[in-house]
């Protein structure tokens, strides 16, 4: 694979630098040196970045690219949630990750070069994530990230919805969630603790295959992703991860900006959006475009995403909103790039243009979030994709 150089850009580097007249140069699959005025070797690729913004490849955090697959072919059946049973930690969205998705090279197309796909929000306990890179692949093995799995919880409407009521089961109510929850987490530590206890010559308990990828969460070595959009809900699962000690970031947030000092004295993450949530249910009646901006001024950490399929390609376009109401553009690039990549385990290799990391580089015509702007060139590990603009018309998504 020869050099590449993106030259005389305006480089947002996703540390807090801008380099204006920027240039950026790629030895394979690796950032080898971005700087101004850099000397571009003999026989490199060159892309000339005048008047252009690099930014890294964008990351969204919160996808269900290929579990809720594109095209589909019926609305009501897909493989985003196992709503067999409200308790399903083993289901793996890795199994139902298809590399020939339509949605990859749609948001490939809009500079995402790493996604996470997660189950979807109908069970107490999901599932396991997968991140995977947008780049084309044949396998999902040649997709797929070595990065930490994690597992999706759920509190709030969805669960009661889909068990309560469409099948007369636990749970039925946000109490019977979090009583579910606490129950699970409790044998899963029990377990853990019999795994322990046989290390160390005890009998060792029988397999559990559902227990076993929540034995790592009961030891604070696996993080979870807590589904929650009521100010409530957020602070039930807090409650809820303080008693077990577990790692967790709060996914949609959308009622966090009421509690926000709260989620700062308490160091909570939280993944915000989508954004342009309609108040068709209760639970997002309160969503703002600028909840971002209120979580950035009390302190807390936090990422955003659009929750989507190839509607992650609309993710700059509310980056952007949120900056026209106050958030600092450099808070809002890290909430989809080097955030981001710390909340998936992966800032060691992408989500910021340092040298030594992967070649993952987005280049905008223009602000890189304003809707005046396309991506011309999408790079993955190396790897240059010329964009053009995708305007195939894509059904409203609501179902959140």
């Amino acid at each position: 694979m020869s050099m590449l150089a993106i030259t005389n850009a305006t480089v947002l580097t996703g540390t807090g630098q801008i380099i204006e007249g920027g240039d950026v140069l790629v030895d394979g699959t690796r950032i080898a040196a971005v700087g101004a005025g850099l000397a571009v070797p003999d026989g490199a690729t060159v892309i000339d970045g005048t008047g252009r913004w690099v930014t890294p490849g964008l990351i969204d955090v919160h996808t269900h690219i290929s579990v809720k697959a594109e095209p589909a072919w019926t609305p009501s059946v897909s493989d985003v949630t196992e709503i067999t049973s409200p308790i399903t930690p083993a289901v793996r969205a890795l199994d139902a990750l298809n590399p020939a998705d339509a949605a990859i090279p749609v948001v490939r197309a809009a500079g995402f070069t790493t996604v996470c796909a997660l189950p979807g929000s109908g069970n107490v306990i999901g599932g396991q994530n997968v991140v995977f890179k947008t780049r084309e692949a044949t396998t999902v093995h040649d997709l797929v990230l070595d990065a930490p799995v994690q597992i999706k919880f759920a509190l709030g409407e969805n669960p009661k919805r889909i068990h309560g009521i469409q099948q007369n089961k636990t749970p039925l109510t946000r109490m019977g969630t979090a009583a579910m929850l606490r129950e699970t987490l409790t044998r899963a530590r029990t377990y853990s603790d019999r795994l322990l206890a046989a290390e160390r010559g005890s009998a060792a308990p029988d397999p559990d295959f559902q227990l076993e990828p929540l034995v790592p969460v009961v030891r604070g070595e696996r993080t979870c992703r807590i589904h929650s959009h009521r100010a409530d809900d957020i602070v039930t699962a807090t409650r809820i991860a303080e008693e077990f000690g577990l790692r967790f970031v709060i996914d949609h947030a959308t009622e966090s900006w009421k509690i926000a000092d709260f989620l700062a004295e308490r160091g909570v993450t939280c993944i915000v959006g989508p954004l342009d949530m309609a108040p068709e249910k209760q639970e997002t009646w309160n969503a703002r475009l600028d909840t971002a901006v209120l979580l950035e001024r009390a302190g807390v950490r936090f990422c955003l995403t659009q929750d989507s399929r190839s509607g992650t390609r609309f993710l700059p376009f509310f980056v952007g909103a949120a900056i026209a109401r106050g958030l600092p553009l450099d808070a809002a690039l890290r909430a989809v790039t080097s955030t981001a990549a710390q909340v998936l385990g992966i800032d060691d290799r992408t989500g910021s243009i340092e040298v030594g990391k992967d070649a993952d580089l987005a280049l905008f015509s223009g602000h890189p979030f304003s809707s005046l702007s396309v991506c011309e060139h999408t790079v993955i590990d190396g790897v240059v994709h010329a964009n053009r603009p995708d305007d195939r018309p894509r059904p409203a998504e609501r179902n959140r």
